[in-house]
């Protein structure tokens, strides 16, 4: 049996949480928080095999929560369950070593079937978002270069992009050639397929 320590703010989703993994022959919710202290002062005493945490709680978060798992070398695994696709958020998750990052968008059964491989010791971030942070520590264009790239995309000219960002046309001009051989794109059209491919509009 999979002992389960629950923390969500959310009355609602809580509740529903509660009842769904409890479904489940394997899984049991020994107890569900909506306070992240008043989660973190259990963990330490139940030390269940998982820690369901949401993010943003009263008094303490998710991930410092999971930051104290870690600096007390408790054997809980932590998966933290959030609506946030964040970078800063999964980068200081990561950093308190959570063994799990997953999005709320995801179905029930990913759910289930993710607390059963992290309990079992694998190590699971929502691949989505990986991606996602991934394309974005990649992007190859400066902070104007992208200023300009956002404004091509939302259907502005040359002349409107000048104006917009206190350019001179000559600059915008040099600025999207920059984003095109960046870009290895051939347009603007393509520079911006490309972009959003990426994730970095």
């Amino acid at each position: 049996m999979i002992k389960i320590i629950l923390a969500e703010d959310q009355k609602m989703l809580n509740s529903a949480l509660t009842m769904l993994l409890n479904l489940e022959a394997d899984l049991n919710v020994i107890d569900s928080f909506t306070d992240g202290q008043i989660a973190w002062q259990q963990i330490m005493r139940q030390q269940p095999d998982i820690a369901l945490l949401d993010i943003e709680m009263p008094h303490l978060t998710g991930l410092k929560i999971a930051e104290k798992i870690n600096a007390q070398k408790l054997a809980t695994k932590v998966i933290i369950l959030t609506t946030f696709a964040n970078k800063s958020y999964f980068e200081q998750a990561v950093a308190a070593q959570v063994n799990g990052y997953l999005l709320k968008d995801h179905s029930s059964e990913d759910l289930i079937s993710s607390i059963r491989a992290i309990n079992d010791g694998q190590t699971i971030y929502d691949p989505e978002l990986v991606q996602s942070i991934l394309s974005e520590v990649a992007n190859p264009l400066t902070r104007q270069e992208q200023n300009v790239l956002q404004k091509m995309a939302s259907g502005a000219d040359t002349a409107e992009i000048s104006t917009s960002l206190y350019l001179s046309r000559g600059t915008v001009r040099n600025y999207i050639s920059a984003i095109l051989s960046k870009l290895g794109a051939r347009n603007r059209i393509e520079a911006i397929k490309v972009a959003h491919e990426n994730h970095w509009l």
